[in-house]
């Protein structure tokens, strides 16, 4: 008995977190009732003051634990580490950790979340999307844009660098607009719902570059001259970092640049000689001023003894001697500029060096840091754009749409494909806006930027896919009617650019997250690479028996959690969402246990096990959105009427979550773990986290069809036409006056059921479809009033119109032809490339 309360009590004690002096005394006093329970026998006496010596010799800091335990330890975790290779070191040190770090700790402080400042527009800001960004929308066609001008037209152009668009981030005292991470991540999305070629445009200087990292890192002379400059669209800027042979690898650009002395406006500098050849450049065909990744070497020892210094970020005016842009790629017929842009030998002064030259070498972690910023707001925000347009156009034509003599937003084969398409856009906006909350506060979210990139633009590419299954042969056929073309044709980008999303997924999502969020593994690291073995072992020593019990923990917590449905767990009574909670914290303690058991079983092998990863990674993302819903619902103050929509993004997330852990266990790569982990992990089976019913799947596939204020606040943020003849405001025109003769209609269509068989001249009128003819013989039938007539005509001409698609005669796909003045041509590319 002494050795099993022992036991019981260490786990207790584990369980609920208690350590130092508190819990030797009572693993003492647990030994001690057990001694007495077994009459003071010898055996027990000795079993369990063994037991206890050793429970107490791991729970208290001590020279014995240090030279006996932690010493030889230390050597077996560095053998079970990850080997991190330099860029992958500096990516650890880069950004923060927030929400992201809880939901790897096994137990998640639900008043962090709810209490943290949410996202936030200020009065300027919300003017300023009213303003400009509404009248930058009203000078777009998508249509022109992309088949006749393959460009914007030169006065978007104007507008945009004219009102600020290029200085959205830039402080006020430089020039920009000082507007709110929030902001920047509004105004791209509603952009986006007008024009994804006019969204990128907009949302790449103020995404990365060189922008962001003048603000960052630049010195004040560089500040001075450029960021006004790029702010008011004097300067148009890019930043070239994918080289041919380095995409997902920047770690590997093969482009350098060399320590040595030039010209530079008459004068002889120290600066570079740089070479470089880059593609897939956003606006690097237009951009004035290049800001360049390339690798600083010193071959001559003209700065010091390091021949070898590392990624440098450095600014190239494009009118330099040697530059070579302008030649254009066309991603997935979007017309955005984008190209390659290269130089040979090209000198720049240390003076265009970002920061300047004690900033050599340390591109990378400038990179990192302010990636996560753009990652976090561009490609999300025009995932999450697509998503509110698929709502709003395709809730809409299924209204009017109708078959068989219904609407078919009736039939519940159409209501399965709506359904995803309004959950998702709700799930996409939920993790948009919980990161850009972190991002105002000072965070710089590393995962989940990389998770929110992923995760909305897979979401975009499952929405625009039901939406076009509903729209059918309307969304298929090209022209200037077709309001899904262009985005379906532009999801590839979002997928590939920024980290092509298979590697995102694979590698660093999990891989980076279960690093950098974990309590205790990246001291451990630091511990394993110390020279000084005893400074070594006493960091060791601090740190890994409270991951001991950490990891012991989070399996007790899994385990009972998993035994008890989360009853045992204290959550929030806000919403009534007591249930979701208490799931979502047992799979917060089965990421943290299956955390620590893949690092330590599979360690350094983890990058090759990139199917575990991607599961792990799923995991963390079903978390992620999962919590973001509820965060968002907290900050509507619980609106009733949003709870459907709420509770099938969590009963969604609740069912991939379990499908994505139960995949992982299943084939965890080491098969003696698969039943422990199981047990631990599914105590129970992975039974009852079905997903939505048919009956909830009913509701949310309703609220994208139905003019409610949950139909509006899922497109809240998109643009909305007012022109009847635009390709979304003909959808919204028709939606609009379906409903306003709903009535009217339903008279109609019950009057032609009704008809006389006899009545030759009505049958006729009828199969013919003319509209005019048929509502004056429903008023002559007194099937509708005389006052109603005329609203009924209009409504049927809608109703016909947005059905109708494009057609080309042959001398008008000449003319679009001719639209086309650029021709294809290899362009030279400086020697050895």
């Amino acid at each position: 008995m002494s050795v099993v309360l022992l036991l019981l009590s260490a786990l207790v004690l584990i369980y609920l977190s208690i350590g130092g002096k508190t819990a030797s005394v009572v693993l003492c006093v647990a030994t001690l009732i057990g001694l007495a329970q077994d009459d003071w026998h010898l055996v027990s006496f000795v079993v369990g003051g063994l037991a206890l010596a050793l429970a107490l010799i791991l729970l208290n800091p001590s020279d014995l634990r240090l030279n006996r335990f932690s010493r030889p330890l230390l050597n077996w975790v560095r053998s079970r580490l990850p080997q991190l290779s330099d860029t992958e070191a500096e990516a650890l040190k880069s950004g923060s950790v927030d929400w992201d770090g809880e939901l790897f700790s096994g137990k998640p402080q639900w008043s962090k979340l709810l209490g943290a400042k949410p996202a936030h527009l200020n009065s300027e800001e919300q003017a300023f999307l009213d303003g400009p960004v509404e009248e930058l929308c009203a000078m777009l066609n998508d249509w022109e844009i992309t088949h006749e001008h393959y460009d914007l037209p030169e006065k978007v152009w104007a507008f945009i660098r004219g009102n600020g668009f290029f200085g959205l981030v830039i402080p006020k005292k430089d020039g920009g607009m000082g507007f709110s991470n929030t902001a920047h991540s509004e105004i791209v999305m509603k952009i986006s719902t007008r024009s994804v070629s006019t969204a990128v445009t907009v949302m790449v200087p103020n995404s990365l570059g060189p922008g962001e990292l003048l603000m960052h890192y630049g010195t004040d002379a560089q500040k001075q001259h450029y960021l006004p400059r790029l702010a008011g669209g004097q300067e148009i800027p890019c930043f070239a970092l994918t080289s041919p042979v380095a995409g997902s690898d920047a770690g590997a650009i093969p482009d350098k640049g060399i320590v040595c002395k030039g010209q530079w406006k008459g004068e002889e500098v120290l600066g570079l000689k740089v070479t470089w050849n880059k593609r897939y450049i956003t606006l690097a065909p237009v951009a004035t001023l290049i800001g360049l990744a390339i690798k600083v070497y010193d071959p001559d020892a003209l700065l010091g003894d390091i021949p070898d210094m590392g990624v440098t970020c450095v600014m190239v005016p494009r009118e330099t001697d040697g530059v070579h842009a302008g030649a254009r790629h066309l991603p997935m017929n979007t017309v955005f500029m984008n190209g390659p842009t290269w130089g040979n030998d090209v000198f720049i002064p240390m003076d265009q060096v970002i920061g300047g030259q004690d900033m050599l070498g340390k591109g990378w972690t400038m990179l990192l840091e302010c990636l996560s910023i753009g990652r976090s707001i561009s490609l999300p925000a025009l995932g999450t754009g697509a998503g509110k347009v698929a709502s709003l156009a395709t809730g809409s034509y299924a209204l009017t749409r109708e078959q068989f003599g219904r609407s078919i937003s009736q039939f519940e084969g159409v209501q399965e494909a709506l359904e995803p398409i309004a959950g998702y856009t709700w799930m996409m906006d939920a993790a948009r806006l919980l990161t850009a909350g972190m991002l105002d506060r000072g965070v710089r979210p590393a995962v989940p930027s990389a998770l929110l990139k992923y995760r909305n633009t897979d979401l975009m590419r499952i929405v625009i896919n039901h939406a076009m299954d509903v729209v059918a042969g309307r969304g298929v056929i090209t022209g200037p009617r077709n309001f899904l073309a262009r985005a379906y044709q532009a999801i590839p980008i979002g997928i590939t650019v920024e980290g092509a999303n298979i590697l995102t997924r694979s590698l660093m999502v999990f891989g980076q997250g279960a690093i950098r969020c974990h309590p205790f593994i990246v001291d451990e690291i630091a511990a394993a690479g110390m020279e000084d073995q005893d400074q070594a072992t006493k960091k060791f020593d601090g740190v890994f028996y409270s991951h001991l019990a950490h990891t012991t923990r989070n399996g007790l917590r899994a385990l009972v959690l998993g035994l008890t449905g989360g009853l045992a767990e204290p959550v929030p009574r806000q919403g009534n969402l007591k249930p979701y909670y208490r799931q979502l914290a047992r799979f917060s303690a089965a990421l943290a246990l299956m955390t620590d058991v893949t690092l330590l079983s599979v360690g350094g092998g983890l990058k090759a096990r990139q199917r575990l990863s991607g599961r792990m990674a799923d995991c963390l993302v079903q978390l992620y959105y999962a919590t973001a819903v509820i965060k968002q619902w907290h900050e509507e103050g619980y609106p009733e009427e949003q709870r459907h929509m709420v509770e099938w993004c969590l009963k969604t997330c609740l069912r991939d979550l379990q499908g994505s852990m139960r995949e992982a266990i299943i084939n965890f790569p080491v098969p003696a773990l698969r039943w422990p982990l199981r047990l631990l992990v599914f105590p129970l089976g992975a039974t009852g986290l079905n997903g939505p019913d048919d009956r909830l799947g009913t509701k949310v596939a309703a609220s994208i069809v139905e003019d409610t204020p949950l139909r509006q606040r899922i497109h809240r943020g998109a643009y909305i036409p007012t022109d009847s003849s635009d390709s979304l405001g003909r959808v919204l025109n028709a939606y609009r006056l379906a409903n306003e003769t709903t009535d009217m209609r339903a008279r109609l269509h019950q009057a032609i059921r009704d008809r006389d068989e006899d009545d030759l001249d009505g049958i006729a009128l009828l199969m013919g479809h003319e509209r005019k003819q048929l509502v004056d013989w429903a008023c002559a039938q007194g099937v509708v009033k005389a006052n109603e007539c005329e609203k009924l005509e209009e409504a049927l001409a809608a109703l016909y119109d947005v059905i109708r698609v494009d057609a080309f005669d042959s001398d008008g796909l000449k003319e679009l032809s001719k639209c086309v003045t650029g021709k294809r041509k290899v362009v030279e590319r400086p020697a050895g490339h």
